[in-house]
């Protein structure tokens, strides 16, 4: 027995009490009927989890040993006939009620084999009182375009951005093209989008010209998930950023054809200002009431003007309304700028420089009420090229040159949530990602392309001589 050295004054320790319990044997018969429940129970869980695909195992093979293979045949010709009828005779429903449902429960077998190994890598795994916990699988639903929704849900202190800064990971350990995270429906759930085909490697022709423009929803692109992508132009202006051959001649022009209705109509007036000599917006010259290319001082009054126009305007509609109505007396006014830098950041003669940022400045922030708007195009959306970047609510980015100016063109952490225009191939011109009204996930649209011959033509049709 230890001794143990006791100073006066100090508590004396007590030693805990250690009780030993004699070995219990178990019978061999109990063991094994133990094991047997545990076995059955297990099988009784997974095909009632898995019954999806348990309960056509039990029924064909019924049939199979009741009937004999002719009715199995019988059977399952039988239900491939009345398939594929149905996906003749009504496609949309075969899709929604038949196939989609049964390849989503395929799809979640697929997910489920690699989901440990992907949250692990991935670093979504949390380590809890000496036990490893995972984001759980809830649902997997398919839809058009070869997208799959998985609806996960996540570890206590997890939040859909950790899931969005994984994504990369995630679609190279599921070999799909992309991931995007999206909040889930409920606290605590995350969606995570697998797109696995690309709707958007061929062209989008050009749509027809509404005969009324919707100024708040001007069909201008395709989105990824094969709807119509519509602008809303009331109440915003419109920044387009891209690399050199990433279409933004694309974006305006489509921009420019959805609004031709009410060029004719005289409900809208384009002003063109084209700093590199008409070489993009002079083929449809016919088109714009006003129109500079060449003096930068004719375009710095132009934007004066425009100024002018928007103060004038709000001084009338004060305590009226507080949304301008386009009429022909009083049109909708929309300045098409290709190349803003060149009278932001890259003109030499500074009067000129401020009268310009001073007019466009007042023409952003108090014409989108009064119906004077800005659809700017810009290749640099740096803060020194373009002090006025956060007063454009509605920004397109396409293909960009570096990561970095993702985030500055669609704000902060678009790129961790899939806004990818660093990765856009300069074979899919016109392709960009914007942030939709309401939804923080950027969506993936192309727009129409419009060749010289058909802005040409849209002119003619729809210019001011018309």
């Amino acid at each position: 027995m230890p001794l143990i050295n006791v100073i006066k004054g100090d508590p004396i320790p007590v030693a805990p009490l250690n009780v030993r319990t004699p070995f219990v044997k178990i019978p061999l018969w109990m063991a094994i009927l133990w094991q047997t429940i545990k076995t059955l129970a297990w099988l009784v869980k997974v095909y009632v989890r898995h019954w999806y695909v348990t309960l056509p195992i039990t029924g064909l093979t019924w049939l199979y040993f009741a009937h004999g293979w002719q009715a199995l045949a019988a059977l399952v010709g039988g239900t491939a006939a009345a398939a594929t009828g149905w996906s003749f005779a009504h496609r949309p429903s075969w899709l929604r009620f038949g196939w989609w449902p049964v390849l989503a429960k395929l799809r979640r077998l697929v997910y489920r084999r690699r989901w440990m190994a992907a949250m692990v890598t991935a670093n979504l795994a949390i380590s809890y009182d000496k036990r490893t916990i995972i984001p759980q699988i809830r649902r997997v639903r398919c839809r058009a375009g070869g997208c799959d929704e998985v609806l996960v849900r996540m570890v206590t202190g997890q939040i859909p951005d950790d899931f969005a800064k994984a994504s990369e990971r995630l679609a190279h350990t599921f070999g799909v093209r992309q991931v995007k995270a999206m909040p889930g429906p409920t606290y605590g759930s995350v969606v995570l989008v697998l797109m696995r085909g690309d709707t958007l490697q061929e062209t989008v022709e050009p749509f027809p010209v509404p005969f009324t423009p919707d100024f708040t929803a001007l069909p201008i692109g395709v989105q990824e998930d094969g709807g119509l992508y519509y602008l809303r132009l009331f109440g915003t202006q419109v920044l387009i950023v891209g690399a050199t051959g990433s279409g933004k001649g694309s974006a305006i022009w489509s921009i420019v054809r959805a609004l031709a209705g009410g060029v004719a109509s005289g409900l809208v007036e384009l002003w063109g200002l084209d700093p590199k000599g008409g070489m993009e917006l002079g083929i449809g010259r016919p088109l714009f009431a006003k129109f500079a290319s060449r003096d930068f001082a004719e375009m710095a009054a132009m934007l004066e003007h425009a100024a002018a126009t928007a103060q004038d305007r709000a001084a009338r509609l004060a305590g009226r309304t507080r949304q301008h109505v386009p009429t022909e007396d009083e049109p909708l006014i929309v300045l098409v700028i290709d190349e803003l830098a060149n009278l932001t950041a890259y003109l030499t003669e500074r009067q000129l420089k401020d009268r310009i940022k001073a007019a466009l400045g007042i023409v952003l922030t108090q014409g989108r009420a009064v119906g004077v708007h800005v659809v700017a195009a810009i290749q640099d959306p740096r803060k020194e090229v373009l002090p006025a970047r956060g007063l454009f609510p509605t920004r397109i980015g396409l293909r960009l040159s570096e990561p970095a100016e993702v985030d500055l063109v669609l704000g902060d952490n678009m790129r961790d949530r899939g806004a990818l225009c660093d990765r856009i191939p300069q074979t899919q011109p016109g392709t960009g990602f914007v942030v939709l009204e309401g939804d923080p996930t950027p969506m993936r649209v192309r727009l129409t392309y419009c060749d010289d011959d058909t802005v040409r033509d849209m002119a003619d049709d729809y210019g001011m001589a018309a």
